[in-house]
């Protein structure tokens, strides 16, 4: 009979896999490691036959656990993205409720590092000049475009009074014009009606700081015989008994003077924060030490008198001239 279609259907002698067949198989395969766990229990830890057979499977198949290992590893890492990516809303809430708090924390401690390095400066400059003042905050700037001042928290309760010169950290601000009893109010250097007895530093030459109503600074009355440059330190000469003498008030950003003028045009840029003080100090007293001393005041003196006499020189000079050309 040709092969083809189902010829083996029905040929004699050859038999179809019985459903039996599998079953039976596993049973034999379990019985068989049934057998082999209980010989390898039994065996000592000297080693044995099951032993040796077991460290050899375990050697042939380490090499197959790595490389499984690192395969799986991936699916692992991405396993976790997609879990964060899958996170619900509130925990992404949740999140971005404690980044915002930490950012804030560390903007507040950013501030108050900012502060405590102010205060440690007014510290400094206290010792330095061994001020006797009371500490004080800036609760408001100018109130009008026709004023410099500012107000501090601090007033006669606290032992402050009209006429007190104030500082911030790097130098002269301006001093109390009116003073309640919580607070005050600083009229700032850079005013057209403040007025400071200062002095060029290095040369000591003598002069008047004033403000202006473009709250500008400038150094007048210094006469032109004297020696002034730019980047010369102006400070307080003490005359007046408001101010402590020393104490740093700007720097000279030009000199110029006139044909025939007596007194130079001296510019200053002040030192102190005048637009953004928060922190400052109160003079309440002064030491003898820190007022002018008398030859201090001689020197002045000396100075006002020789301009007065350059200026008289001058007068008489251009009225004999006036004489000889009639």
């Amino acid at each position: 009979m040709p092969l083809g279609g189902n010829g083996l259907k029905g040929a004699p002698g050859v038999r179809r896999n019985e459903p039996n067949s599998g079953m039976r198989l596993m049973i034999v395969l379990t019985a068989v490691s049934v057998v082999l766990f209980t010989f390898g229990a039994r065996e000592s830890s000297s080693g044995g036959v099951f032993t040796t057979i077991r460290g050899a499977v375990s050697v042939v198949t380490t090499p197959v656990r790595y490389l499984g290992v690192a395969i799986t590893a991936p699916f692992q890492g991405l396993g976790n993205v997609f879990s964060n990516l899958t996170a619900n809303q509130e925990t992404l809430s949740d999140l971005k409720a404690e980044n915002e708090k930490l950012k804030a924390e560390n903007s507040k401690l950013q501030e108050s590092q900012k502060t405590a390095e102010r205060l440690e400066s007014l510290l400094a400059l206290q010792s330095t000049y061994n001020l006797t003042s009371v500490a004080a905050r800036v609760i408001s700037g100018p109130t009008d475009s026709w004023s410099q001042s500012v107000t501090i928290d601090k007033g006669t309760t606290s032992g402050l009074a009209v006429g007190m010169a104030v500082t911030d950290s790097n130098g002269v601000l301006g001093q109390i014009t009116e003073c309640g009893a919580t607070s005050a109010t600083v009229r700032l250097i850079t005013d057209e009606n403040s007025g400071v007895s200062c002095m060029i530093q290095s040369t000591r030459a003598q002069g008047m700081l004033q403000g202006s109503a473009d709250g500008s600074l400038q150094l007048t009355l210094v006469s032109v015989d004297q020696t002034v440059k730019v980047g010369d330190n102006v400070v307080t000469s003490g005359l007046g008994g408001v101010y402590p003498k020393g104490l740093p008030v700007g720097k000279v950003t030009s000199v110029s003077k006139s044909d025939g003028a007596l007194y130079y045009d001296i510019d200053v840029q002040p030192l102190a924060s005048t637009s953004t003080a928060e922190e400052v100090l109160v003079i309440t007293s002064l030491d003898e030490d820190q007022k002018a001393s008398s030859e201090d005041i001689s020197s002045a003196d000396a100075q006002d008198t020789t301009t007065s006499a350059s200026s008289a020189s001058s007068d008489s000079s251009a009225d004999s001239s006036a004489s000889t050309g009639e």
